[in-house]
């Protein structure tokens, strides 16, 4: 096979500290196109940001990178132009009739900053050169448009759980984020930084990283509804739930092995807020027919007081990517905005956002909310500290600019002194021309 052909580097732009580099891994899939498509039509002011918690007045002083400078590109197999993709998403409902064409230019330039992933069927390179390719790419893509930072964001299909040493491609790509020295979010439950053999490097790297799986739907829910049990000490004897979904994530998790890595996130928030992990489990059915669109059932059996039998039943039917697309967006931000603060390591408090969070933190919704409010207060005093800086060392300037020019003032002072005193002499020499004669006979 041949080898994918890099662009040819041109001569990079100033760097900008104010543009952020947003890399999808899985650029052309429903989720990248929506994150695309959804921060143009935001930012052009043509839809409210509604679904972006970033947006609302607790972080509008945290300094998060505006959505109009970031700058998409990204990795995938697969060669589809993006702004096809979103007219197909448009013809199925996922994005609102006419918004392709609205944002065109803005699918366009993504478009062009997409290269080739891997591996692909038949690949020649290895595991080594496929990471040293991908963090090229990414390394070009920050600087030759001069943005300040990229961050690199797992979109992909689930893959199966990784099994032996062999590097899955969520950890290749997640290693080729290391490698080019950018923060990493995976919103899938695909390995990426999770294998062991990125532990050292990860560690080395001092990145913030955040993850995995995005809370979009049936956990979103089964986090708010199993603190609700626990506290009304409610006993929860059974909890079993179907998924029904089609597009590409239907297709991936109709694999046993993919579905199995997705279902233990979901049984990981019950038993979090539950304190125990009650009988039941989840079903995820292939519907193609659905598209975008999924429906997620759950049936829950709980005791009440004196054992009454009782039954809660929930249905959440709703659109994947347009659940998605605004989280990926606050992840983006948020975690640019803490790699710019110095902050490393897992970002536990982002897990108000996954299923299976990184770190340290709670589960509960409530809970992980209250965290992420936590890193916005942080976020924000750093912003108040480097404007107190940047104010100080501005002050400093004055007084340097002011002592310079008091100096030189000083210095025209004595100049014009001296001018003064030789006018004066050469005067009194014109009035005694002798005494100039005697000085130079003597």
């Amino acid at each position: 096979m041949s080898l994918p052909v890099s662009v040819p580097a041109s001569a990079p732009e100033p760097v900008d500290p104010s543009r952020v580099g947003v890399w999808l891994v899985g650029a052309r899939g429903s989720v990248a196109v929506t994150v695309v498509a959804g921060c143009a039509a935001v930012s052009a002011g043509l839809r409210p940001p509604t679904g972006l918690v970033t947006e609302s007045p607790e972080f509008a002083d945290s300094a998060l990178p505006p959505l109009s400078e970031l700058v998409f590109g990204g990795h995938d197999t697969l060669d589809c132009p993006l702004p096809k993709r979103a007219e197909a998403l448009a013809a199925g409902g996922v994005l609102p009739p006419g918004l392709p064409s609205a944002v065109g230019a803005e699918l366009d330039a993504a478009e062009r900053e997409i290269r080739p992933g891997g591996p692909v069927p038949g690949e020649t390179r290895s595991p080594r050169q496929l990471i040293a390719a991908f963090a090229a790419d990414i390394d070009d893509f920050t600087r030759r448009l001069g943005l300040a930072r990229t961050v690199v964001v797992n979109v992909a299909s689930t893959e199966p759980a990784a099994t032996g040493d062999s590097l899955p491609p969520s950890s290749l790509y997640a290693a080729a984020a290391l490698e080019a020295g950018c923060p990493y979010v995976n919103f899938t439950p695909s390995t990426g930084l999770h294998h062991p053999a990125l532990a050292d490097a990860l560690a080395a790297s001092g990145l913030p990283y955040a993850g995995r799986d995005g809370k979009t739907g049936q956990t979103l829910l089964r986090a708010v509804l199993g603190p609700m049990f626990h506290q009304r000490a409610l006993t929860v004897r059974a909890w079993s739930g179907t998924n029904l979904l089609g597009g590409g994530d239907g297709a991936a998790l109709a694999d046993p092995a993919a579905a199995a890595a997705k279902n233990a996130g979901k049984e990981r928030v019950l038993a979090d807020t539950l304190g125990s992990t009650p009988e039941g489990e989840v079903h995820i059915d292939d519907v193609p027919a659905l598209g975008d669109w999924k429906t997620a059932w759950d049936h829950i059996a709980f005791d009440g007081f004196l054992g009454t039998r009782m039954i809660l039943q929930t249905i959440w039917q709703g659109c994947d990517s347009a659940l998605a697309a605004p989280l990926v967006l606050d992840l983006a931000r948020l975690t640019a905005r803490a790699h710019e603060a110095g902050l490393s390591g897992p970002l536990s408090e982002l897990g108000f956002y996954f299923k299976d969070p990184v770190g340290e933190g709670p589960s509960a919704l409530s809970d992980q909310h209250a965290s992420l409010l936590t890193l916005a207060t942080r976020l924000r005093s750093d912003a108040g500290e480097r404007d107190g800086v940047e104010r100080g060392g501005m002050e400093r300037d004055g007084v340097e600019r002011g002592g310079m020019e008091k100096r030189t003032e000083e210095r025209g002072a004595v100049e014009r002194g001296a001018e003064e005193r030789g006018a004066v002499e050469r005067g009194a020499e014109e009035r005694d021309p002798g005494a100039g004669g005697a000085e130079e006979a003597s």
